[in-house]
């Protein structure tokens, strides 16, 4: 592995990045938060609403525009029914993530191939993975952050360039605002500070603070003028949406403080040895940074405790968590690619044996534990099964003869290769367990209405993935204010088992089943099946 030099660092992580973040995007089906982003993007294009946002024809003022524009001008480019072109920017931010989470290393680790272990952690950590593969947008709001960071850590620690770093870090701060509020200031942006003001202290502000207002007011200008704008435009919808926002953050998905206590899980293939870079006493005498160490366990710990007081708790907001995670675990790493064959402990090198051991031994399983699971579904799936196998055994085999050998490095750099060649060569596979017999689209249904010259309406339901599958807004008929629709002939999408509503609402109206539509990918009999993604379609006739 002799590419690996301090040179070629850089593009290590863009080739890196290509394989994890940007192939295969269009495998997966679109989920409900991607479903929200991608509408709202569609509906910037074709009604021109790029700063009165909506989602199927109503107000959608809950997060700010900005990965929205990068997703419709994708879109623009590239057509709306293209996911590869929709999950695009989130791809690229991610690289830009982890390329800054490089550089922003460099300059507090202070060790360049220190740096590339932690950005090559972060790239392959799970929710990192899954957040830069999909049309989410808090992976754009912790990206902006980053690079935020990355300047104003140059403003207090550095007396040079202090204008240029006041200005880019307010830049970009605000950036991380336009992209989903204060979310990543909360998570990402005060625990740093938190860790900063710990381990570094702040000196030297006489000549910095006319650019740090510089810096609080370009912030602030970037991240108010959108919110300024809904207020002044539409105050009333505005003040309604925030309260809206505000409850569910107190009384929706509420979860015990500790709930978040296992975050280091969220690193996926790095769970263990996360876990190990954690125990301050156990590393405190073996890393050769003392500082930075303390820096950066500060800094996820914060982060940690902080969204801990949050009430509304998910698994998913763990993300900005990752970010701080990866530099701490790289020490540990380092301590181990230093140490492991001639100072480290038989027991010390348990986690090692384990975590990556593991890896190898599910690389050299795959070909058989796959056919197992996915037997009764290969059929057209088997050249990317036989390719996944062919390389992921080799993989597998080498990990664990490295791991024997004690060559540690080569393991690290194996893992990684691990991931990129899954989600290459395996991830088409994910298709073969989408197995609903019964899925049916609605994508044909507002062609069919041109033609017919029958309208279609939605009844008392406006589930995102469904309005983003039909591909265009659907009027909604609300039974609790009920505007009649004009034509005596029309067709109304109403969730399953909901007739007698409908029947209710149109009581001098025949009503006839025409079809059932359904989104989702797995048969029924599944735990994951959804009910919000099936929908009966009714002619309704006026007698």
């Amino acid at each position: 592995m002799n590419f690996i030099q301090e040179k070629n660092y850089v593009w290590i992580l863009v080739i890196v990045c290509f394989f994890i973040f940007f192939m295969n995007l269009d495998v997966l089906y679109p989920n409900i938060m991607e479903a929200r982003n991608f509408i709202t993007a569609r509906e910037m294009v074709s009604d021109d609403s790029w700063l009165l946002t909506t989602m199927n024809g109503e107000p959608r003022y809950e997060k700010p525009p900005l990965p929205t524009w990068l997703a419709a001008f994708s879109g623009m480019l590239f057509g709306f029914k293209s996911l590869i072109a929709l999950r695009i920017p989130s791809a690229l931010i991610t690289l830009i993530l982890v390329l800054f989470s490089y550089r922003f290393g460099i300059k507090f680790l202070k060790d360049k191939k220190q740096a590339f272990i932690n950005s090559l952690i972060l790239a392959t950590s799970f929710y990192i993975v899954f957040a830069g593969r999909n049309g989410t947008w808090d992976i754009f709001a912790h990206g902006f952050m980053i690079i935020g960071i990355y300047y104003i850590f140059q403003f207090f620690s550095e007396d040079s360039k202090i204008w240029r770093n006041a200005l880019l870090a307010g830049t970009f701060i605000g950036l991380s605002f336009m992209s989903k509020g204060p979310v990543s200031h909360f998570a990402l942006f005060l625990p740093f500070i938190i860790a900063y003001s710990i381990v570094y202290k702040y000196s030297n502000f006489r000549k910095k603070w006319l650019p740090l207002v510089g810096l609080i007011l370009v912030t602030a200008i970037i991240s108010a003028w959108w919110p300024y704008y809904i207020s002044v435009m539409d105050g009333e919808t505005a003040r309604a949406i925030a309260e809206k926002e505000t409850t569910a953050w107190k009384d929706r998905n509420v979860r015990p403080f500790y709930y978040y206590w296992s975050f280091f899980v969220q690193s996926g293939v790095w769970t263990v040895v996360a876990f190990v870079s954690l125990l301050y006493p156990y590393l405190k005498t073996r890393v050769e940074n003392l500082k930075a160490y303390k820096f950066s366990l500060f800094w996820t710990l914060a982060a940690v405790v902080l969204l801990s007081l949050i009430p509304e708790k998910k698994s998913r907001y763990l993300l900005p968590v990752l970010i701080p995670l990866a530099y701490t675990t790289s020490f540990f790493i380092m301590y181990v690619f230093k140490s492991f064959q001639s100072k480290m402990e038989k027991l010390e090198r348990i986690p090692i044996y384990l975590n990556f051991g593991l890896i190898g031994l599910v690389g050299l399983a795959f070909p058989i534990v796959g056919y197992i699971f996915l037997k009764d579904n290969l059929t057209g799936f088997y050249i990317p099964f036989i390719l996944t196998s062919l390389v992921l055994v080799p993989i597998g085999f080498f990990i664990l003869k490295y791991l024997y050998e004690q060559k540690i490095q080569r393991v690290f750099y194996l893992i990684v290769f691990f991931l990129m060649t899954t989600i290459t060569f395996g991830f088409p596979l994910a298709s073969a367990f989408l197995d609903n017999p019964d899925y049916n689209s609605l994508e044909d249904i507002s062609r069919k209405a041109e033609i017919e010259k029958v309208p279609v309406y939605m009844f008392n339901i406006q589930s995102p993935e469904l309005v983003w599958d039909y591909g265009g807004k659907v009027p909604l008929l609300h039974s609790h204010a009920l505007e009649v629709p004009k034509e005596t002939t029309f067709k109304a999408l109403v969730m399953i088992g909901a007739k007698k509503s409908l029947e209710k609402a149109f009581p001098n109206y025949k009503i006839t089943h025409l079809e059932t539509f359904d989104l989702n990918p797995i048969e029924d009999t599944k735990r994951d099946y959804k009910d919000r993604l099936r929908t009966d379609m009714y002619l309704v006739e006026k007698k």
